[in-house]
């Protein structure tokens, strides 16, 4: 088990440093008809949004926070994501972004966060988003109080993401549609989408070994 000090540190030498992974390694995680919406035309003038992948520390081992979106009628209704939202005009930055979704999603306040460095920007054609993935980290557990948009807030250890058996093909229903999809199952959910297309580059960041779908 690596010590969430060393693990921070290595995880801000490689953001800093290495160059991303970018999308190549984010479409191994990709729906099918993603890489394709995605390779063909992506959308000119999409909406600016921002995710933070936050990680801490809990008895001895690293984790990560993930939240369920609140079941309502928008595209990613009942999904697994990270904290995360649109731009406002109050957002000085979309590093700002991530931090004020963050805090009104699961409370965490954003001054308790130091934020490492970002992934690969991600356009998600369903919701004409491109998001802009934080990397942030905690140096102790927070206390979590997620708000009417979140079901419920996930704390996965590192190690689950790490582990390949958690990785894997599923057919999910979405909209009464049935569609197999690369994911990962992790603390009894299924993540897909752009949430394991961001894990996915993460791994790599990291230089861990992960499957490929495509």
């Amino acid at each position: 088990m690596i010590a969430f000090n060393q693990f921070s540190e290595e995880l801000r030498h490689r953001l800093k440093h290495l160059p991303l992974p970018g999308i190549s390694v984010q479409l191994k995680m990709a729906p099918p008809s993603r890489r394709v919406e995605i390779e063909r035309n992506p959308n000119q003038t999409p909406r600016n949004s921002a995710v933070l992948i936050c990680f801490f520390p809990k008895n001895g081992e690293t984790h990560l926070i993930m939240i369920k979106r609140a079941v309502d009628e928008t595209v990613h209704s009942g999904q697994i994501a990270f904290p995360g939202g649109k731009a406002e005009k109050e957002d000085d930055s979309l590093e700002n972004t991530a931090l004020r979704e963050t805090f009104e999603e699961v409370g965490i306040q954003p001054q308790q966060i130091e934020i490492i460095g970002k992934l690969t920007d991600l356009y998600i054609p369903p919701s004409n988003y491109l998001v802009a993935p934080f990397v942030g980290i905690l140096q102790e557990e927070p206390h979590i109080t997620p708000n009417y948009e979140v079901d419920r807030a996930l704390i996965i250890p590192l190690s689950d993401l790490m582990n390949q058996a958690n990785c894997m093909e599923k057919t999910i229903s979405v909209r009464s549609i049935q569609l197999q999809v690369p994911c990962y199952t992790l603390d009894g959910e299924i993540i897909w989408g752009a949430s394991s297309m961001m894990l996915a580059e993460l791994l790599e960041v990291l230089n861990l070994p992960q499957k490929s779908f495509t």
